[in-house]
């Protein structure tokens, strides 16, 4: 049966499969860990009020994911470690950024909810597809979009400067921007984030759909011959 999956989801490995190492210790890794160590320093700072502090740790963590990834593929140094724990960091930065900015009251609660929600459904579906089929959805440069915006937006509300009057288009408070209230320009970027990163969770969804049936449809033809 392995041997089968194995074979079905032969045509969803890139070409850069045989190139990834089993090396640990290489410079993109050692950055990511960098980049690990930064969450709990950046919590701190924000839950004890060094707005200034925390935001330039945020943003120092969050710009260096594209630093990592660039040397990866540019010295060939794409590692099984660093393709687990590169995004695993990006997961923890991105959770801890909104769970604390809720905990500090800059965040609205169904923000949070569809930002944890959205991850976790991409984490328990990729791993299921990878894990059972072999199937690996690739990232589509729309999504690194999304996550930068969000990465943008959290930076602005974590520095909290400057604090604008809203629209006052709506009478809901949690809709920051648009009531009333007084909100961060970060928020825009968040919205931008949430829309770009609807499309391409329907994407995502979509394609691993698709290359399920294709690897069932090849596996019952294996069966039977």
């Amino acid at each position: 049966m392995a041997k089968m999956i194995d074979k079905a989801a032969k045509n969803d490995l890139t070409p850069e499969e045989d190139e990834v190492l089993d090396t640990i210790f290489t410079i993109p890794n050692l950055i990511s860990t960098i980049r690990l160590c930064m969450v709990p320093c950046f919590i701190v700072l924000l839950l004890t009020g060094y707005d200034i502090l925390a935001t330039v740790l945020f943003a120092v963590a969050a710009g260096t994911d594209w630093i990592d990834g660039q040397i990866a593929r540019r010295t060939h140094t794409v590692s099984k470690l660093g393709r687990l724990l590169d995004p695993a960091v990006d997961r923890i930065l991105m959770i801890s950024g909104v769970v604390c900015l809720l905990a500090v009251g800059r965040l609205p609660l169904w923000i949070v909810v569809l930002v944890l929600g959205r991850d976790l459904l991409l984490l328990i579906g990729g791993a299921y597809l990878l894990k059972k089929w072999r199937i690996r959805v690739a990232v589509i440069y729309p999504g690194k979009v999304a996550t930068t915006f969000l990465f943008v937006g959290f930076a602005a509300l974590l520095l909290n400067w400057p604090v604008l009057a809203g629209m006052g288009v709506v009478p809901f408070s949690w809709l920051p921007g648009f009531s009333s209230g007084p909100y961060s320009w970060g928020i825009w970027f968040v919205y931008a984030g949430l829309l770009v990163g609807a499309f391409t969770t329907i994407y995502y969804v979509a394609a691993g759909v698709f290359k399920l049936s294709a690897a069932r449809r090849e596996m019952r033809g294996m069966l039977s011959e």
